[in-house]
């Protein structure tokens, strides 16, 4: 290799954040006689440690948001900092209720500058099994399991540009909170716009801090929907989200990153409005909030089947009978299985089993590869057997 040749790969190394100092440890290590025994592992340690599988987490503190949310303030139980995660990632809280064994994802509310406590903001789900015990039952000092910081639904400074917009449903307003506190605490110069859409005007999450937030800083705009009665005095929007409103509210809406978080049907009537704005799928990021609370309501869901019908599920030996409208491994889980599972809409696929027979309904936000389809893999938490079906775990 000629001179200039080294020259020039000595620059680029150099170049390598971390590079230099890690040859200077390497020749100190060297002139100590090391035979580098002590650094086995480490690079596991480290890994482990940013991308942890499991996490044991107390609840330092539980804030009432409105009467039907409230935010657990959740530390380590060594005093430790917490693993690092993107703005709008998530963790999945492990809790076991009336002998069944489960989980559920929720998004870090927190800034992801703030490593001390991760926040999980929670909404009351009507008919839920888990929220009830989490709002109701759960008190400080109370330790969980949980994962490591998860999902791909995130603000990447990197490839998203400087110019992004979040419409939130609900309780889809966490992952914007993160967010925008990462957003604000950055030099860079981003625009953030969140359109936030509710049912009641008593029952909205962190409107107070949010109207605070845009009136002090420029580069972050909030706008409003409410879709039930409101007072004389509520300034935003009334009704549903629009193609006319969004197109006065979005100049270029072709050019801006899009993140779109809350119920299926909020989450899909969002995404056909901005296709028809020119949004390319490749800037809109989808959040789906569990699996959909109606599959029988989806387009392709069998016509002939009643999500209160009973299906026969075989695993193994064993058989049981669940309703065609409840998730599968809703179903697994209360009849005493457990499949590893994080996201529960679909994303992750961590949830995968085999389908040995029969049918099952996977709405869109299943993502199923064709390698699944065809080695006859589905993910169990959007998965509603359509007919009797046996499986392999």
């Amino acid at each position: 290799m000629s001179g200039n040749n080294l020259e020039l790969e000595s620059n680029v190394f150099n170049s390598v954040i971390g590079f230099r100092e890690a040859v200077a440890k390497k020749e100190e290590m060297e002139s100590n006689g090391s035979n580098f025994q002590e650094q086995k592992g480490l690079v596991r340690r480290t890994i482990n440690s940013l991308h942890p599988k499991r996490l044991r987490l107390h609840v330092k503190d539980i804030r009432i948001d409105t009467p039907s949310t409230k935010t657990l303030v959740m530390v380590s139980v060594d005093g430790k900092s917490l693993p690092p995660f993107q703005a709008g990632q998530y963790i999945n809280l492990f809790v076991s209720l009336a002998g069944v064994s489960t989980a559920r994802p929720y998004s870090i509310s927190s800034s992801p500058t703030d490593l001390n406590s991760y926040e999980l903001t929670i909404k009351r789900a009507e008919g839920g099994f888990v929220s009830p015990y989490l709002l109701d039952d759960v008190e400080v000092d109370q330790v969980f399991e949980t994962t490591g910081p998860m999902g791909s639904f995130h603000h990447n400074p990197l490839f998203h540009g400087n110019d992004l917009v979040f419409i939130a449903g609900g309780s889809g307003i966490a992952p914007a909170m993160s967010m925008l506190k990462s957003i604000l605490a950055s030099s860079e110069p981003f625009r953030f716009h969140i359109i936030y859409s509710n049912s009641f005007e008593n029952d909205v999450i962190f409107i107070d801090e949010l109207r605070k937030l845009a009136s002090l800083h420029s580069h972050f705009h909030l706008t409003e929907f409410l879709s039930r009665e409101t007072s004389s005095d509520y300034k935003g929007y009334r009704g549903r989200l629009t193609l006319p409103v969004l197109h006065t509210l979005l100049s270029d809406a072709p050019s801006k990153m899009y993140y779109v978080c809350g119920p299926t049907p909020f989450n899909e009537h969002c995404a056909d409005l901005l296709s028809q704005l020119g949004v390319k799928s490749g800037r809109i990021l989808i959040e789906s909030n569990g699996p959909p609370k109606m599959p029988e309501r989806m387009s392709a869901w069998p016509k002939s089947v009643l999500p209160e019908d009973l299906v026969n599920v075989k695993v193994g030996d064993r058989s049981f009978q669940i309703k065609a409208g409840e998730p599968l491994l809703n179903s697994l889980e209360r009849n005493g299985y457990f499949t590893e599972n994080a996201c529960r809409s679909g994303e992750c696929s961590l949830c995968r089993v085999k389908l040995k027979k029969g049918e099952v309904f996977s709405p869109p936000e299943a993502k199923i590869r064709k390698s699944d389809k065809k080695f006859g893999w589905i993910h169990s938490c959007v998965a509603f057997p359509t007919t009797d079906i046996e499986i392999q775990l």
